[in-house]
């Protein structure tokens, strides 16, 4: 018996591991049938542990209050009550549910009530846990101070550890299924909500979804979207609209296959060119432009600049420079590889302090 459930256990490991998203699970609806996460592609997720009995759960009438402010734009809160933390969401799903609609009047799904820590903790909070870690409780906030010294007494370390907390510990998930950040129970609900109207814009969600791919599938990219992309690239504002550029998009597979290593594997380069002796600046913001035109698509990119150091500088990668044609008066400034992405990059942390508001 122990043996089968080592391999049970074992298994459930594995799933969640190789789980790429969200939309990679099922789970229980407040009436005990299963629902597949697959069913909220293309929506923008707020998922979320709460209790009835606790200090936090009047932050339903805040949860309520952005479904009701962004469900047309594309918002769904998913509600998980759970009974982890001090035993503070007693009660069946079905009491759980009355107790809600009558105090706070909710309108998002409540699903079946779970476990998020320990041996019996629901595969998809496993998963989240695997995307975003501990983020540490707000110590300026009176309550979030409380629950550091109250933890910190349990375990000098507790905050290593990715485990949720407390009750009203939130996740925001993409429409594409990345987990884009957590946030603590103590976390003010303008943060949330300023993050969740970025994820509602497409254009801001591809710009924060953006990451560094560095791993590609064996997929060439469809002439058609290369032809978009480079446009969206040359709609990038130029000096005096001088459009200071030329782009080289390499499709021949034999050529990429010839240098495809130098190119993290991508299926495909972009390759910008930039005028000799004058500003790459403009070259910048067209390329800029093309990266997050491809993020829109589903796909992504890296720039890379040790390709070009080493084009530019040896003699032996003089084939490949005579096949992109560049004009005499042209230098190889930047190479953008592009594919289908291999893997999910988690974002590295951005200072915040560097932005200073003159006022």
């Amino acid at each position: 018996m122990k043996k089968l459930l080592f391999c049970l256990m074992a298994m459930m490991s594995v799933m969640t591991i190789t789980a790429q998203s969200v939309y990679d699970y099922s789970v229980k609806d407040d009436a005990g049938k299963d629902v597949s996460l697959a069913d909220y592609k293309g929506k923008v997720l707020l998922i979320v542990n709460t209790a009835t009995k606790c200090g936090f759960t009047p932050q339903y009438k805040e949860l309520e209050a952005l479904y009701e402010k962004y469900r047309k734009q594309g918002l769904e809160i998913l509600d998980f009550p759970c009974n982890q933390f001090g035993e503070q969401a007693p009660g069946t799903i079905a009491e759980i549910h009355k107790f809600c609609t009558a105090n706070f009047d909710i309108k998002f799904p409540q699903f079946d009530k779970i476990d998020v820590n320990g041996a019996n903790a629901h595969p998809l909070y496993t998963y989240l846990k695997s995307q975003r870690e501990f983020g540490g409780f707000d110590l300026n906030d009176k309550i979030g101070k409380l629950l550091d010294d109250m933890f910190r007494k349990q375990d000098a370390n507790y905050d290593k550890t990715p485990d949720i907390k407390w009750n009203f510990t939130k996740f925001l998930v993409s429409r594409d299924g990345r987990i884009i950040n957590r946030y603590e129970p103590t976390a003010k609900n303008e943060s949330i909500e300023a993050d969740i109207e970025m994820e509602l814009n497409p254009v801001l969600s591809a710009i924060m979804g953006r990451r560094s791919v560095r791993k590609y599938l064996d997929k060439v990219v469809e002439h058609e979207k290369l032809e978009i992309i480079t446009r969206a690239g040359i709609n990038a504002p130029s000096a005096v609209n001088r459009q200071q550029w030329q782009i080289r998009v390499v499709e021949d597979q034999k050529l990429m296959a010839e240098y495809r290593n130098m190119f993290m594997g991508a299926p495909n380069i972009i390759c910008v060119c930039t005028p000799k002796n004058e500003t790459e600046y403009n070259a910048g913001l067209m390329s800029e432009n093309i990266m997050i035109a491809a993020q829109s698509m589903g796909l992504g990119t890296v720039c890379l600049g040790g390709p070009v150091r080493a084009i530019n500088a040896d003699e032996k990668y003089k084939p490949l420079l005579d096949r992109l044609d560049i004009p005499d008066n042209y230098k190889l400034s930047y190479i953008i590889a592009i594919g289908y992405p291999a893997e999910q990059p988690k974002a590295k942390p951005r200072d915040a302090s560097k932005v200073k508001f003159i006022k």
